[in-house]
Formats: structure tokens, sequence, C-alpha cells
């Protein structure tokens, strides 16, 4: 086997040093809980056997496992400034009991302290928790979105740019979103949650999901945000902004391509729309998941910057698909959530129209 990259060797050294020291103050692990999704029944062919007492249900658990200062409440706050979210200390190797109805799991947090396991499970459709647990602290909910056999679309939607105006390839003005701005103070994205309202309306159970390159550092707050903006609940599927064993960086495109490829393939009765902006590859991403997967894609949304954000952006807008590509047929465009309301209505893709 190959060894991690200097990059990840580097980080993990750093961790267990900082970890090491900060034990020594008494500092002890504390369990960030983010919202997951799982399946009441089979779905896909890694689901497993459909009989048993899960008959086939299951759920992905989403947490991150960090050190606390003694006196730190279990759960973790959602405002401040940015810059506060980037430096947690990562906990690795720590024991995490989750209690998923009634069944109790063991698992240990990953080399960046987090925790993204699937496991067996007997839920109902719609909204479950699962318990989660370090140490002595108290438990922690986490939310749980289980999409159930009779649920037929899902809507999936970019985060940046899409839902939020962050212009995040302009260097200095995504550092100062990221790092120094509160969620309170960002604007939201005119008429986005109005549609989304409208999608929920033709389809009351749709699966919601929100599949960003945004760190998961920022994904409390950012469920805040939408929570206090009107926007569906939904997971926050994000990424860790931290070095890999192949390279400094993950890869933004890798991250939404592998995520696209394993909702489809994990809750094979949904069919999609897909929601995105042209300012940076999402056009391009979902002309790739209609191609790879053509009866499993209802319709692409795409948010068109306005001429301040393009701008920003420095490079031009992503272009379209070619007039070839299946997804050409299905896509839309305009520069708000209004507008594309009514291009959806138009195409007789939005439900309900």
């Amino acid at each position: 086997m190959s060894h991690p990259h200097r990059a990840a060797r580097l980080e993990r050294r750093v961790h267990d040093l900082v970890g090491q020291q900060l034990g020594s103050r008494g500092w002890t692990p504390r369990v960030v809980a983010h919202t997951g999704y799982g399946a009441s029944r089979a779905a896909g062919p890694s689901a497993g056997p459909s009989t048993g007492p899960n008959a086939g249900g299951w759920v992905r658990v989403l947490a991150r496992v960090i050190l606390a200062p003694p006196g730190t409440p279990s759960a973790a706050r959602t405002d401040g400034r940015g810059w506060r979210r980037f430096v947690s200390t990562a906990a690795a190797g720590v024991p995490l009991t989750i209690d998923l109805g009634g069944e109790t799991h063991t698992v240990s947090s990953g080399a960046d302290g987090y925790v993204d396991v699937r496991l067996d499970a007997a839920l109902p459709p719609g909204w479950a928790s699962a318990s989660l647990t370090v140490g002595a602290a108290a438990p922690v909910s986490a939310p749980l979105r289980i999409v159930g056999p009779d649920t037929s679309l899902g809507l999936l939607s970019d985060l940046d740019d899409t839902v939020i105006v962050t212009m995040l390839p302009r260097p200095l003005l995504a550092f100062r979103n990221a790092f120094l701005v509160r969620e309170d103070e960002r604007r939201a994205v005119p008429g986005m949650a109005e549609l989304y309202d409208e999608v929920l309306a033709g389809s009351v159970d749709a699966f919601v999901v929100y599949l960003s390159t945004g760190a998961w550092n920022t994904a409390r707050p950012m469920t805040a945000f939408l929570d206090r903006h009107g926007y569906p609940a939904g997971p926050l599927l994000m990424t860790d902004w931290g070095p890999t064993s192949d390279g400094w960086f993950r890869s933004g495109q890798d991250h939404k391509r592998t995520t696209l490829r394993r909702l489809f393939e994990e809750l094979p009765q949904l069919r999609w729309l897909l929601v995105g902006d042209d300012g940076q590859h999402d056009p391009t991403l979902y002309a790739e998941a209609v191609t790879a997967f053509p009866d499993r894609v209802v319709g692409v949304a795409i948010r068109e910057l306005t001429l301040s954000e393009q701008l920003a952006q420095v490079t031009s807008p992503a272009p379209g698909p070619d007039v070839d590509d299946p997804s050409t047929r299905i896509t839309v465009r305009a520069p708000d959530g209004h507008a594309l309301a009514q291009a959806l209505r138009d195409r007789g893709i939005l439900p309900g129209a």
C-alpha cells in the first residue's frame, strides 16, 4: 500500500501533538451531530437482504468528534464569527455510541474526527433521530431523514451562489464570507426558498438534500441560515478542506460527482430535480449525471449569476450543455428562483404544474 501524502501525515502529527497538549489541560471529546438520512426498506444494490428484523432499512449517520475545554455544553453553537469554526481540534479514534431505534452501535471517529457510517435500522418514513454519546458527555441528537418506499422525488440543491450569495471563487471575498461574516449577515438568493416550497407543494414527501463543496465546519450555521430564510430541512453533504492521502487539497468536483452517484444508487426509487448555478461546475456535473442516469433526472435548474457576481468570479460562467447532450431537453436557466420556477412550469418539469 502507498503511504499517505506528506500533507496528510503532517496534519496527523499536528493533531496528535495538539490533542495531547489539550488533553493534559482537561479538554475532552465532544460530538457535533449533522443531519443524516436513510431508507425505510432495502434500496440499492448494496443495501443487503430485505429480510430480518430491519427488513433492509438503513441510515447514514454523520457527525464529528472534536476536543472541547472543560465546561463546554454538549450542543455546539450555531452562531458567531466564521473563523472560530475552523480552529476546532479533531479527536480521532474516539469511541462513539450510537443509539438508533433502540439498538446500540459503537464506532470510532476517523482520522479527522469525522464519523460517516451506514447502519441497519428499522425506522418509519419521515424524520427520526439517533442519540450520539462520547465518554461521559451528555447524549447529542442527530436528525435523520428517512425516505419511504413510496417517495418518488428528490430535490438536490447546491448552496454557494445557488441559495446563498457567496461569490466563492473570489479569494478575498470568499475568505470574508467563510471566516468573518456571521450567517445572519449573509444574503439569500431571491426566490429560491419559494421555488423549493412550490416543488414540495407538488410532492410533499420529497427528499431534500443540499450538496456543497463547503467545509463541514460550516454545516451547523448553514443549517441555521437555511431555516431562517425558509428553505426546507434536509441533510447537508459537505466536505473536509484538509489534505488527503493523495495531495494537499480535496477536489470539490470529485466530492460532488461521488456524492451524486451514491445518492442515485442508494435511493433508486427517486427521480431528481438538480438545482445549481453557473459559477463553477454544476452544469457539467449535472449533465454527467443525466448521461449516466438518463431516467433518474426529472429536471436541471441552473441559476445564472448576475453581472457583478460574474465579475467577482474572475472566470466566465460555466457553459451550458451541448445541443446533443441529453440534459439539454430538461435544463432551464434563469437569474433567480422566481424566474427558474416559471421556466420549470413552462417546461412542465415542476411537479404540480
